[in-house]
């Protein structure tokens, strides 16, 4: 029995009535066609066609007939609807133009595109994203309640619901087929993260989008408002999503090497080379919204500074600690991308940078395992320590300066470039709240 057939059977066994066929979008915004159950053989056979042009960066209104193709592999029911009238599946679809040609845009076709590079020097890339996200309690208008009482619950056990709302959202992951394997609360007030094992780039980039529609169907059941938004509240820390990272060939972690100090590999140091090389030039791959550049500043654990380190947890790049016996474990903890990142594109991004450093033949600058937050502009310096982009702005000039993002995204290269262009000017003209109380009386 094929895989198709075997889908068919499956959900027809868990009585689906409707089928969610997701997508993403440049900025990762999750979109849905939804189908009924007996249209469920012809998309998987023939796809289902949309129109393009209605999501922005995809395609121009004259060449708009686009079709979605599911894959088999993510068949699963929405937790949620098991026990209603209709009970609904999802399947995450790649984007295919008109001709049956995979669609240069689409996220997934891009991170399946990096993936095959790596896979033509012999590697398999794995990765193990740690998504943070806030809830907020609705008010009677079902308006969220954006308020914190700062820093410092870490690890402390929340006297309300939000404890029962992630002890819900672990079960639902588990029903979904993704395995979680911690969850607590973080630094602020109303913070939270959930981490679920980590696997082949593109599966965890799938779990991540699932991941996503877990949190926040599981949150609205309960009143609240789930946010990946990375700097919601002035004042305390926002929320990342690090990326843990390895390559194998085969069964074999080809970062471990038992004669490093660090257990590194040469693979690996080039590795995370090019990651320093290239990360001011996929930043706005990896922070790809304004609100990102808010996050990204110094005092509230964020990682603004281009360096890698052991036990410095202000580096970009973090090596966890070996434990012998774990050789498989050794990785590279990618610290600066943040959960508003299209997963798809950021790990695309961050492994291409990768690859360029293995064939460069790159080796890093010296751990620095001091805390570069302590240092001043001069220190910084002298050290040869870089910064990350400051805004939204100076990300897409440095991309543009650059040619990775060019070899990342191929043709839709303008396209990602344009759409973004297009937000970060919506912001720049904008008259804020603060600009008013500022300047209105004493200008």
């Amino acid at each position: 029995m094929d895989k198709i057939t075997q889908t068919i059977e499956k959900a027809k066994q868990d009585q689906v009535r409707l089928i969610d066929l997701q997508f993403t979008d440049f900025f990762g915004a999750i979109k849905v066609v939804t189908i009924p159950a007996d249209k469920l053989e012809d998309a998987l056979r023939a796809g289902i066609w949309f129109d393009g042009s209605s999501i922005q960066g995809f395609a121009r209104i004259y060449e708009s007939d686009m079709f979605l193709a599911p894959d088999t592999d993510t068949y699963a029911v929405l937790p949620w609807t098991k026990d209603t009238n209709a009970p609904t599946a999802r399947l995450i679809c790649d984007v295919h133009n008109a001709d049956g040609e995979p669609f240069d845009g689409c996220p997934r076709t891009i991170l399946k595109r990096v993936l095959k590079e790596a896979e033509e020097l012999g590697y398999s890339y794995n990765t193990g994203p740690e998504l943070e996200f806030f809830l907020f309690p609705k008010d009677e208008d079902g308006i969220p309640i954006v308020e914190s009482k700062g820093n410092s619950a870490y690890f402390t056990l929340p006297l309300d619901e939000t404890y029962d709302i992630r002890r819900d959202i672990v079960e639902a992951l588990i029903e979904f087929g993704i395995e979680p394997e911690m969850s607590h609360p973080e630094v602020a007030w109303n913070q939270h993260e959930i981490d679920f094992k980590y696997g082949g780039a593109l599966k965890t980039a799938d779990n991540a989008i699932s991941f996503k529609t877990v949190v926040k169907s599981i949150a609205n059941q309960y009143g609240y408002y789930a946010t990946f938004m990375p700097k919601p509240i002035f004042g305390v820390n926002g929320s990342g999503m690090h990326v843990h990272q390895s390559l194998f060939k085969g069964s074999d972690n080809v970062f471990y090497d038992p004669s490093d100090a660090y257990k590194l590999s040469p693979v690996a140091k080039s590795f995370i080379a090019g990651q320093l090389k290239y990360i001011k030039e996929i930043a706005a791959i990896t922070s790809p919204t304004v609100n990102s550049y808010k996050r990204l500043t110094p005092g509230y654990e964020a990682p603004v500074y281009i360096c890698w380190a052991q036990r410095n947890r202000s580096a970009m790049i973090r090596i966890p600690r070996f434990t012998p016996g774990r050789e498989k474990a050794v990785r590279a903890e990618l610290r600066c991308p943040d959960p508003s990142s299209n997963p798809y594109l950021c790990f695309a991004a961050i492994l291409k940078a990768g690859i360029k450093g293995i064939k460069e033949n790159l080796t890093p600058p010296a751990a620095m395992e001091e805390d570069v937050f302590e240092f001043g502009e001069e220190e910084r310096k002298l050290k040869g320590v870089d910064s990350l982009p400051g805004s939204k702005g100076e990300a897409i000039q440095e991309m543009e300066r650059g040619s990775i993002a060019k070899e990342i995204f191929k043709g839709a290269y303008n396209d990602f470039v344009s759409v973004h262009k297009a937000e970060w000017d919506k912001y720049r003209i904008q008259v804020s709240d603060w600009e008013l109380d500022y300047y209105l009386e004493q200008l």
